[in-house]
């Protein structure tokens, strides 16, 4: 199923105009080049130039940065490489091109490489006409590395494995691009590849039609960093049965294995994979519609860019887009009456989900696959935001409290610092997968949270900060509401009469107290008490109430009335300090806290806003 929707989406992207997602034709694959060798008519070298291109991103405070990518260019494919030394045509790497390679212990691997790109290239000039081909052999013929050792250690350094392709002056087009070798490429490319591999028939499991099976699911895939693993392989014997090696025990065909590489590798690293893509923790998640959609279009930004848009008009460039995105946030707040139609999309249209995960530098494992449509997919998201929400104040810092958090946020506050790296391995997928299945959220989340709360953190300034912010809050909500079946309000309850939601606002309240009472100290009963306060009650809050009596005494006027009655009024329905709270009710006194003390901040605006 997966790899047929797959094919089936490169069709639909191949037929669009201007070959948006730069998928290849057969003969052809999509690489990303950092560099290229200018030659002059003679094979002389001019420079090897810095291929790559300059692109302008907007941070998440508005201000505009610049950074260089790898250029994507189709060239002439041969198929996947193995340890073996296999020259390409016209593209590969720095040591096949120039017999150089950084690390000087690969000295004689690096020459071995660019002998076999030589012989290669010389194989077929008596085939191809072009002067500019002619270059290129003269080249081969006469380079010598050491001469330019100085300008190749700088081209090494553009990528960890830089690839490149050749330019012969005054052409404006790299080799490759040229009429005549495109033409050459065309006709004797795919016999080239015939030779280099053996070929067996038989039933492709896509299609069902009998034809020619691929021995590798190639092109590699992309996107992984520096390591190019396949999605389909067999490595080993103990995969394989009835005799068969390598992929001929999954047959599919070589046109569905370059439909589905390709279509997979547009979505992983394409121009357009920005739309498509959302790499969390281990975890890669890529996604699709059977037809063009605008849904499509700007799902990412909601779980990636943390759009933190407001209901509000706002200046934008592109008006449509605007319209676009408040649709879409109509559809994602609370009570928006809204539905896919707004965006001109069928709510019926299939929409595809593949989570990927990474076990070794050569295999991609299928975390989750779900195949639903537009309409499902935006109601669990839908749900998802709105177990996240909570009550913020008018003008919210966008990134300490998005209206519509990001997963890799939410995985963030299960660590300290934040720190990505430090996120449980298989945490990622099975939260992406709560979110768009609308199953309850992983029990790891919740453990993470609260082990968080357990811990005093401090900015890089050595500020203490806030023991449950937003998201921790937000997180929990959901959990308690999706998981135990819970009712939580946005805001505070003050109907609520479970002991671990009213110790929550008692711990608040008491904090609150001697903060009144004595001003900022250094460490307050919420560094020293709120851990075992949340888990073993019985064992601390006898203690904190007694200090709570000396603060109240400090405090004067209506102000200390009003504490000692919401005190009372919080304490009077529990029967005991229970000696310990479960992970559930953990969670819940958190919840309690957070809501009173919000509570005690919204009042406090509310009476300053007031006319004298």
């Amino acid at each position: 199923m997966i790899l047929q929707s797959l094919t089936e989406f490169f069709d639909r992207i191949k037929a669009e105009d201007d070959n948006p997602y730069g998928v290849p034709t057969p003969g052809y694959s999509v690489q990303n080049i950092t560099f290229r060798i200018v030659l002059n008519p003679d094979g002389s070298l001019v420079d090897i130039q810095d291929a790559r291109e300059t692109i302008t991103e907007t941070t998440k405070s508005g201000k505009t940065k610049t950074r260089q990518v790898p250029r994507t260019v189709l060239v002439p494919d041969l198929g996947g490489r193995s340890r073996n030394t296999k020259p390409y045509f016209l593209c590969d790497k720095l040591s096949y091109l120039t017999g150089f390679d950084k690390d000087p212990k690969r000295a004689e691997l690096a020459a071995e490489h660019f002998q076999a790109s030589r012989e290669r290239h010389l194989e077929w000039r008596s085939s191809i006409t072009d002067p500019a081909y002619n270059a290129l052999c003269l080249y081969f013929e006469n380079f010598n590395r050491k001469d330019h050792l100085a300008l190749l250690a700088e081209v090494s350094k553009l990528a960890p494995s830089p690839v490149g392709v050749f330019r012969v002056l005054p052409s404006k087009k790299d080799i490759h691009d040229h009429p005549e070798l495109v033409a050459f490429w065309k006709i004797h490319g795919v016999q080239i590849r015939s030779e280099e591999n053996k070929k067996q028939e038989g039933q492709c499991l896509v299609t069902g039609e009998h034809s020619t099976l691929a021995r590798l699911h190639e092109p590699k895939l992309k996107g992984f960093g520096q390591d190019s693993p396949l999605l389909v392989s067999f490595n080993d014997n103990a995969y394989t049965s009835y005799g068969k090696d390598q992929s001929y025990n999954a047959p599919v065909s070589e046109d569905s294995v370059f439909a589905y590489c390709n279509a997979l590798n547009a979505l992983l690293s394409g121009p357009k994979s920005h739309r498509h893509r959302i790499p969390i923790g281990d975890v890669t998640t890529v996604f699709w519609t059977e037809k063009k959609t605008v849904t499509e279009g700007i799902f990412a930004q909601f779980l990636k860019d943390e759009v933190a848009a407001s209901p509000d008009p706002v200046t934008t460039e592109d008006q449509a887009l605007h319209t676009q995105i408040q649709s879409f946030l109509k559809i994602l707040r609370q009570g928006g009456g809204a539905s896919p139609s707004e965006l001109g999309d069928d709510p019926e249209t299939k929409f595809f989900i593949l989570g990927l995960g990474k076990m070794n530098k050569s295999r991609i494992a299928v975390r989750f696959w779900q195949v639903s449509t537009i309409g499902q997919t935006l109601e669990n998201l839908q749900d998802h935001y709105t177990n996240l929400a909570l009550t913020r104040k008018k003008d919210p810092h966008p990134f300490w409290k998005p209206e519509f958090p990001s997963a890799l946020r939410l995985l963030e506050e299960t660590v300290r610092g934040r720190d990505r790296k430090a996120i449980p391995p298989l945490l990622a997928g099975q939260l992406m997968q709560a979110i768009f299945n609308r199953t309850p959220y992983p029990m790891a989340l919740l453990q993470g949270v609260i082990n968080r709360l357990k811990v005093v953190e401090k900015d890089p300034q050595g500020r203490t900060l806030e023991r449950v912010s937003y998201l921790k809050a937000a997180i929990l909500k959901a959990i308690l509401i999706r998981n135990f079946n819970q009712t939580i309000n946005m805001s505070l309850n003050t109907d609520r009469t479970e002991p671990a939601y009213l110790l929550g606002r008692l711990f608040a309240a008491l904090e609150k107290t001697q903060e009144d009472a004595l001003g900022k100290v250094n460490a307050g009963i919420r560094e020293r008490f709120y851990s075992s306060a949340s888990a073993t009650p019985g064992s601390v809050f006898p203690r904190i109430l007694r200090t709570y009596q000396h603060h109240l005494a400090k405090m004067d006027g209506g102000m200390k009335t009003n504490r000692e009655r919401l005190v009372q009024a919080i304490h009077a329905p529990l029967d005991g300090y229970p000696s310990h709270l479960t992970l559930e009710q953990q969670g819940l006194f958190a919840i309690g806290y957070y809501h009173q003390r919000q509570d005690f901040f919204t009042k406090k605006e509310t009476t300053e806003t007031q006319p004298a």
